[in-house]
């Protein structure tokens, strides 16, 4: 009986630690699939030996080339458009010229960044809306050169891409753009960059791309104003170049918000400058009037001399 219980007691005692321990398993391969990229990795030592930009994928094969290169930081872009320009910026300029600097140098930094007409033209349009009212000409003038050299371009290289894009455009009918867009004619400048486009797995949209076909439509005549553009803009995105819609969109939204901004303030501007020129015209008038006035007391002070002085000499011709 004694060695019955004691043998009942270790197999509870068995049974109980057996619970809490780990259960052997058999060695076997592990396989890891990433669900975002689409890379299986045959087993774990696969995942700890992997090297960056060596993956067996087409997006590996045309940028892993990029895999840890030294890229210039916002700040040190920042840095090298402060001395290019050798000027402070207005300081109600400071906030936006500071935007423009970091946005353009992160979009160019991008391995997939592609510069093309529209582009060109979108960044354009762009610094002219935001820069036309600079109070200083010359120093505007200079902020747009030192931009794009702080990021490796040439202003005018620049320059001449938009120019051939909206001399293209120019024009043109909506239908005509869509065409373009559609592939119809690839010979174009916009056939072209659509073709490149749609046949890009890794084609990279950036603001300054959907500001530019703003522009196009600006130039082929499309009503400015953000309830008409969005549709054409979701359309042209999406329909005719096959790429999302979302982020156009909405760039071309807050284009518009700020259009809207800059164009209030461009009115608040003018109607103070009518009123100072009022108020500039009304204290010269003032001071005009003002001189004749003391004209006219000199004039009487100089009548009242002279009779003062005729009455004096026919005074002492009577004494004589």
């Amino acid at each position: 009986m004694q060695i019955r219980n004691t043998a009942l007691t270790a197999l509870c005692l068995a049974t109980s630690v057996a619970a809490f321990a780990p259960a052997a398993r058999p060695a076997f391969t592990t396989s890891i699939q990433d669900s975002v990229g689409g890379i299986q990795l045959k087993n774990v030592e696969d995942e700890i030996t992997y090297v960056a930009g060596n993956a067996d994928t087409e997006f590996a094969r045309r940028f892993g080339g990029e895999a840890g290169k030294e890229i210039r930081t916002v700040g040190e872009a920042f840095a090298d458009f402060t001395e290019l320009l050798g000027f402070s910026v207005n300081a109600l300029y400071k906030n936006m010229v500071t935007d423009l600097v970091g946005t353009t140098h992160l979009i160019v930094v991008n391995a997939r960044f592609q510069r093309d007409a529209v582009w060109c033209l979108g960044i354009i349009s762009t610094l002219d809306l935001l820069l036309k009212n600079y109070p200083e000409t010359e120093i505007g003038e200079k902020i747009v050169d030192s931009l794009f050299k702080c990021v490796g371009m040439e202003e005018s290289d620049v320059r001449a891409e938009a120019a051939k894009m909206k001399e293209w455009a120019t024009g043109k009918t909506r239908a005509e753009i869509e065409a373009a867009l559609s592939g119809e004619d690839p010979s174009s400048p916009l056939g072209s960059i659509a073709t490149t486009i749609k046949e890009d797995e890794y084609w990279y949209y950036s603001r300054y791309f959907g500001l530019g076909l703003v522009s196009i439509m600006d130039t082929v005549g499309i009503e400015m104003d953000k309830d008409e553009v969005y549709p054409i803009m979701e359309e042209w995105m999406k329909e005719r170049l096959g790429r999302s819609s979302l982020t156009a969109c909405n760039d071309s939204d807050m284009y518009f918000r700020v259009k809207n901004k800059l164009d209030m303030m461009e009115t608040m501007m003018k109607e103070i400058e009518i009123r100072e020129k009022k108020r500039m015209a009304e204290r010269l008038e003032d001071k005009a009037e003002a001189a004749l006035r003391a004209a006219e007391r000199e004039k009487q002070f100089q009548a009242e001399v002279q009779k003062e002085k005729e009455a004096k000499e026919a005074e002492v011709e009577e004494t004589a």
